[in-house]
């Protein structure tokens, strides 16, 4: 699972007030889909097929136009194209809800990210789905909950994600260490094999930490690996504890002693990546997505030197936040029909099979990660799916977009202190946060 950063964070606010009009809109009109706990809407035909779009990010993997290219050959009543979106989280969410508030009848299937789910459903952009045609049995629970909206199913799990730690099994070899399950037996392999190695230019760790939607993520592992939450289970704001400072602090610290890289402050998924698979990190935060990456680019340096054990914490077990994709049926498609068969199409167990075989994304039928194919590719298969059943969402609000920008300028403004070499005040940090959260998520 990828995040990009958004060039203009104007827009996110524009559209955020675009959203509101329209949910305001919804709720007014007596055609419009309705809110998504409102029991007055008008019943959805799912049957009427004819052509419609996949409104997708960017695929880097290729893989896509093939899947929909199998799906078109055994669907002649209804045909799919591939709409492709920029990489920018933040923009696709933006193109979605604008070609919602004009009705845009060719938008079928949107890719959603999980976190958007709650705004999605309760705004009207999305409808729910028949429960007699999707089933949830055999699907990640956690998946199914990311997308479920006050007890129905919004979108079907098309994939999921947990971070993992990658990390130089050639050199832990070397240096009989085993892979670290905490922060402070991270920094010690790093100081032996660093002292070993005689190699300035080799980093420790790194994540992502740029401000973009990566940075809520890696904040939220840290949070919830010192012991902390963002929000709390009763679904109030609980972030300004000495847990959840903690986790912020340390990772301000690692930034001001060297063991993140200084240049890590403008990391991006790839960013880390490509750091990594140069040789330039002993361990790395990321999504599953970089295994297969890592062993087949024609740069990578580490290829069959590397390894992926689960996420360390910092002052108990490591905690991943949960990422994945679900497709959800737009509101104004008009024919849903052959948006429902494409759901079927892309969640069964054939296709998320042989999606995982070619991109090493991770499937949401719990059955696959020990599927024999998949595990003799992908050895990881069996840690990513505990890293997911383990997986903390992050927090899930109607606003969620002005949620995240709060919690991105809380963390990257204590980063930053760290990345200059000043001491970060992660508590004033999130003293802050706290505050402006209670006004967002009530």
């Amino acid at each position: 699972m990828r995040f990009v950063r958004s060039g203009r964070r104007a827009a996110v606010a524009a559209v955020s007030l675009s959203a509101l009009l329209l949910a305001a809109a919804c709720g007014s009109s007596s055609s419009g889909t309705g809110s998504g706990t409102g029991s007055s809407a008008p019943a959805v035909d799912f049957t009427k097929q004819g052509d419609i779009e996949l409104w997708n990010g960017k695929d880097v993997s290729g893989n896509l136009p093939k899947l929909i290219a199998q799906f078109n050959s055994q669907h002649p009543n209804g045909q799919v194209k591939f709409h492709e979106l920029p990489d920018s989280a933040d923009q696709q969410r933006q193109q979605m809800i604008q070609n919602t508030q004009i009705k845009n009848p060719a938008m079928g299937v949107i890719s959603m990210d999980v976190v958007w789910t709650s705004e999605f459903a309760a705004k009207g952009y999305v409808v729910p789905l028949p429960t007699d045609q999707f089933p949830t049995t055999g699907f990640l629970q956690s998946a199914v909950a990311g997308a479920t909206y006050f007890n129905k199913l919004y979108a079907y799990p098309s994939t999921s994600d947990g971070g993992l730690l990658y990390y130089r099994k050639d050199l832990l070899d070397k240096y009989n260490l085993k892979p670290p399950t905490t922060f402070d037996e991270m920094k010690a392999a790093c100081d032996t094999i660093r002292k070993g190695e005689n190699d300035s230019k080799l980093g420790c760790f790194a994540g992502q930490y740029n401000k973009y939607e990566g940075l809520t993520v890696n904040f939220d592992e840290a949070v919830h690996s010192a012991g902390g939450v963002t929000v709390g289970d009763d679904g109030k704001p609980n972030v300004a504890t000495p847990e959840a400072a903690k986790g912020l602090q340390t990772l301000a610290d690692w930034f001001k002693n060297g063991d993140i890289p200084k240049a890590a402050i403008t990391w991006q998924e790839e960013n880390g990546r490509q750091a990594f698979e140069a040789g330039q990190l002993i361990f790395h935060r990321n999504w599953g997505y970089v295994y297969n990456l890592a062993q087949t680019d024609k740069a990578s340096v580490v290829k069959g030197k590397f390894d992926v054990a689960p996420l360390p914490g910092i002052t108990g077990p490591g905690v991943s936040s949960l990422g994945g994709h679900n497709f959800a049926i737009a509101a104004n498609a008009e024919n849903k029909g052959t948006a429902v068969d494409f759901l079927k199409f892309m969640s069964s167990e054939e296709v998320q099979k042989s999606n995982t075989l070619a991109t090493s994304a991770s499937p949401t039928l719990e059955k696959l990660y020990t599927d024999s194919d998949l595990v003799k590719k992908f050895p990881f298969m069996p840690t990513q799916l505990k890293s997911i059943q383990g997986a903390v969402p992050r927090p899930k609000a109607v606003e969620y977009g002005d949620v995240t920008l709060a919690i991105q300028d809380a963390a990257y403004g204590a980063l930053q202190a760290g990345a200059n070499g000043q001491t970060a005040d992660a508590t004033a940090a999130l003293q802050g946060l706290q505050t402006k959260l209670q006004t967002l998520i009530k």
